[in-house]
């Protein structure tokens, strides 16, 4: 059986961001067990040139939901990036889960060679669905996922490889 966009995207996606949600659970767990102010760590980077914790998972959330509308060439609802919160940060993640629930498989299955523009910082990136989503969509979600894994690590949150990975 090939393996579809759909497949490679919406399912990941979903998957990545539910870990990127336990991770912020056992964040928010730590700050309150540690009595830690829970903005501290929403707050928190790994370099002073970084994103915030807070940004990674706004920065997840919209890596994810571009990328699904732009590979099935419809348009992506606007998220405002105001979470200044752990529950904000889990309602933002739900909402883009929700999101992916009213984009139909068929609307990304056999878009492999559309046209895909991503304009950034005055550049225009030209790919077709299939190249944008496995070389620059993908690696670009799971890079502020795993950022976002490490500014709870670095910032003491015990979480570890599985937590990140989940279960299988």
């Amino acid at each position: 059986m090939a393996l579809s966009m759909y497949d490679l995207s919406v399912p990941v996606f979903t998957r990545g961001l539910g870990q990127l949600a336990h991770l912020l659970e056992k964040g928010l767990v730590h700050a309150r067990a540690e009595n830690v102010d829970p903005a501290t760590l929403v707050n928190a980077r790994l370099a002073p040139d970084m994103f915030t914790l807070a940004r990674q998972v706004q920065s997840a959330s919209d890596a994810s939901k571009l990328a699904v509308a732009r590979i099935a060439g419809i348009t992506a609802p606007p998220f405002a990036d105001t979470e200044t919160t752990f529950e904000e940060l889990q309602a933002r993640i739900a909402k883009t889960l929700d999101y992916f629930k009213t984009v139909e498989r068929s609307e990304l299955d056999g878009s492999e060679a559309r046209p895909v523009v991503v304009k950034t910082r005055g550049h225009e990136l030209h790919f077709t669905a299939e190249r944008y989503l496995l070389q620059f969509a993908l690696p670009n979600f799971f890079f502020h996922v795993t950022t976002a894994y490490g500014v709870l690590r670095h910032s003491g949150v015990p979480v570890g490889k599985l937590d990140y990975l989940g279960s299988f």
